[in-house]
């Protein structure tokens, strides 16, 4: 089970021990719309070809898809829900209730239940995800109402918005990376 206390088994390196493409990635990533170095981004760095190519796709998908932000950040709460991912959920799930996802489903979605009560473009990308993390694929009914919630690119965005965050929570999760201090886990391992 994912777990978020154990110490981290790649830490934010010192400058002094960072390479001139690790310095310039971090850099990259400090001076564009995060700000700052947080989470997946410390362990990627050991990659920092990767981190740069991914990021920029991360960067597309979190301020630029083709969703609002109620709507992408309830696709990465269902993505950290299925990663029982605690860095992800500390996160995102301020983020959506302020971008107007209501606490139920917030809260249903912890649980790893169907919130009860969804407006329709919710219940399409919550049925979307669900559908794809149980079966692998997509029915053509599910298919066909998220094509005419969203249109094509709507669909391949959800797609890549489940892909990117489901990868960062993989990273999160072999790198045993912590939740900020003093923070609780939001998020128990489902059995």
């Amino acid at each position: 089970q994912p777990m978020t206390q154990k110490t981290p088994r790649m830490p934010l390196l010192p400058p002094e021990k960072m390479t001139e493409a690790q310095k310039k990635v971090v850099a990259d990533i400090v001076a564009g719309p995060r700000g700052h170095l947080v989470g997946p981004f410390i362990p990627l760095m050991r990659s920092p070809e990767f981190m740069s190519r991914l990021q920029k796709t991360g960067e597309y998908l979190r301020f630029n898809s083709a969703f609002e932000p109620r709507l992408s950040e309830m696709a990465i709460l269902i993505t950290a829900r299925l990663w029982s991912q605690n860095f992800e959920w500390h996160a995102h799930a301020p983020i959506a209730e302020k971008a107007g996802l209501k606490p139920d489903i917030i809260r249903a979605i912890a649980e790893g239940r169907r919130p009860a009560a969804m407006a329709d473009d919710e219940a399409v990308i919550y049925d979307f995800l669900d559908e794809l993390i149980r079966t692998r694929t997509v029915s053509e009914a599910t298919y066909q109402r998220t094509l005419a919630a969203f249109g094509e690119r709507g669909v391949i965005d959800l797609v890549g918005i489940h892909g990117y965050y489901s990868l960062l929570a993989m990273v999160l999760n072999v790198s045993q990376a912590p939740i900020p201090d003093g923070a609780k886990p939001g998020l128990a391992p489902l059995p």
